[in-house]
């Protein structure tokens, strides 16, 4: 007799648990529903900044510009860089369809020489999910 009443505990706790996910599972998939009302678009105004000539050590900035073209808030999830000197700053409020947002780069020159391309990878929640930006340097060393 005990061992059906544990039995029928553990069968009674198996149940309640795949209940359980199969309620987070719906939530979820409910949340995704209520996003696919509308899409967003991501347009920057220039993909590419060339600093042009910059000297060893300084650290400059550039600061991209770019619209949401779609029917529903855009919403950045990261902005990645090839290289620790590079580093992006971005809005990360919801963007509402027609508004615009800012993503800063700020690339530190020292240790580099020469010609120094880097790339900055967005990622986002538009129809084009990933959009790839450059930034372009001609690092020269000081003379002092």
């Amino acid at each position: 007799m005990r061992k059906i009443a544990v039995i029928s505990f553990a069968l009674v706790a198996i149940l309640a648990s795949s209940c359980r996910s199969e309620t987070g599972k719906k939530s979820a998939s409910s949340v995704s529903n209520k996003n696919s009302s509308g899409t967003s678009e991501i347009i920057f105004r220039e993909y590419q900044h060339d600093f042009g000539k910059v000297a060893e050590g300084e650290k400059v900035s550039y600061t991209f510009t770019f619209d949401n073209k779609g029917t529903a808030n855009l919403i950045l999830s990261s902005a990645t860089t090839t290289c620790g000197c590079t580093v992006p700053k971005y809005d990360t409020k919801p963007i509402p369809p027609g508004a615009s947002g800012n993503l800063e780069v700020v690339f530190d020159t020292s240790g580099r020489n020469g010609m120094q391309t880097k790339t900055i990878t967005v990622k986002s929640n538009a129809r084009t999910s990933v959009v790839l930006l450059k930034i372009i340097a001609e690092i020269g060393s000081t003379n002092k």
